[in-house]
């Protein structure tokens, strides 16, 4: 059963944004998904000078960069005339973003993100936490989209890092209609020190179960920079596609990674499946 029938799409006043669009529009128009174009970033931040004595200067909300929201929404009108899937446009005015985004997200089957670049100026006004946060938040599986390299709504080669967890299971079911139409999906299992090996026969039979028949199977991934392994393998085996658990928690907005998760997200070039 395809269960892809609703995608949102982050966008932002980054060049990269058209990158993460045009793959949600693919994505769209492969599973007849709808699909919003959600343009949430945080307001400037105007500082206040104290007077001579006074209290110590504060921060105060500004307003929405307007240039960012223009070049998002004339992205979002260009790619409409080159794409035949519907795609309704949303913006978010004002804090708290990472909240009323997760709020949104609760009833779509995806969320289409982007890799963070510290580099481009244009990304500032997204929280530097933006991915981690709604992914744990949400609960729902996330595309992420890399800085670099190419993404396609249908890659020919899928990697999935397993592990014997419910956030391993949840990224593996979410992913089966992209795992469905690849042409080889690459297992590998990651386990830690005190962890039975995963029982990578069961998962086979999963997948199988499934209509997935073209299998290759990996040595396991330790602990130790598991995060580095597993991207140095998925670009060894040409994936377009890593499917992954996403490990960790948010307390107060205070995000505690597991450590292949974080490596993941800052280093991936390949688009990066996960759910927690």
């Amino acid at each position: 059963m395809n269960t892809l029938r609703s995608i949102l799409v982050h966008l932002d006043g980054t060049t990269r944004a058209e990158a993460r669009l045009q793959l949600a529009h693919g994505l769209a128009a492969a599973h007849g998904a709808s699909l919003t174009a959600l343009f949430a970033v945080s307001p400037r931040v105007l500082t206040v000078l104290p007077m001579m004595g006074g209290p110590p200067p504060m921060p105060l909300g500004g307003e929405i960069d307007p240039d960012h929201r223009e070049r998002a929404l004339a992205l979002f009108e260009r790619l409409l005339l080159h794409h035949p899937t519907r795609c309704d446009w949303r913006e978010m005015r004002g804090e708290p973003v990472i909240e009323r985004f997760v709020q949104r997200a609760l009833t779509c089957d995806l969320m289409v993100l982007g890799q963070r670049d510290t580099r481009d100026a244009s990304g500032f006004d997204v929280p530097v936490d933006f991915i981690e946060a709604v992914v744990l938040a949400s609960g729902k599986p996330a595309l992420v989209v890399p800085l670099s390299g190419s993404a396609s709504p249908k890659p020919e080669k899928v990697l999935v890092a397993w592990r014997a967890t419910r956030e391993s299971a949840h990224a593996l079911s979410a992913a089966l209609p992209l795992l469905q139409s690849a042409e080889e999906v690459h297992l590998v299992a990651a386990a830690g020190p005190d962890d039975p090996v995963p029982p990578m026969l069961a998962l086979r039979i999963f997948l199988r179960m499934h209509g997935i028949e073209r299998m290759h199977e990996h040595r396991t991934l330790q602990e130790r920079n598991a995060g580095e392994a597993l991207l140095r393998l998925a670009t060894r085996v040409g994936a377009g596609l890593l499917v992954m658990g996403a490990y960790g928690h948010s307390r107060a907005r205070e995000l505690v990674l597991g450590g292949a998760t974080r490596t993941v997200l800052a280093d991936a070039t390949v688009p990066v499946w996960m759910a927690h």
